[in-house]
């Protein structure tokens, strides 16, 4: 799934158009929907498309990423339980 599929089921996930999301981060409503139908947004733009949709742009480093895709799809190998800790040692030296 690209980028641009992932912008789309999150919005559609919000119950929220094109139009709306558009309105909430203050841009036309045919801005929004060339980003989703493969448009090139600036770093800044997908921050505020990522606030608009009540996420984060995250970047992961390449060697923690199955660590932290195991982590969202809810597999934990022992450690920590999930509910007390769930990013503890995935992103860097234990503290």
């Amino acid at each position: 799934m690209s980028l641009h599929d992932d912008l789309e089921h999150r919005r559609r996930d919000l119950g929220l158009t094109q139009a709306q999301l558009a309105e909430r981060i203050g841009v036309t409503r045919q801005q929004y929907q060339r980003l989703e139908r493969g448009g090139n947004p600036r770093l800044d733009t997908l921050r505020l498309v990522a606030d608009g949709l009540n996420a984060r742009l995250v970047l992961i480093p390449l060697e923690k990423w199955y660590a932290v895709k195991a982590l969202l799809d809810g597999e934990k190998e022992g450690g920590t339980p999930l509910d007390e800790d769930p990013w503890q040692g995935l992103l860097g030296k234990e503290e």
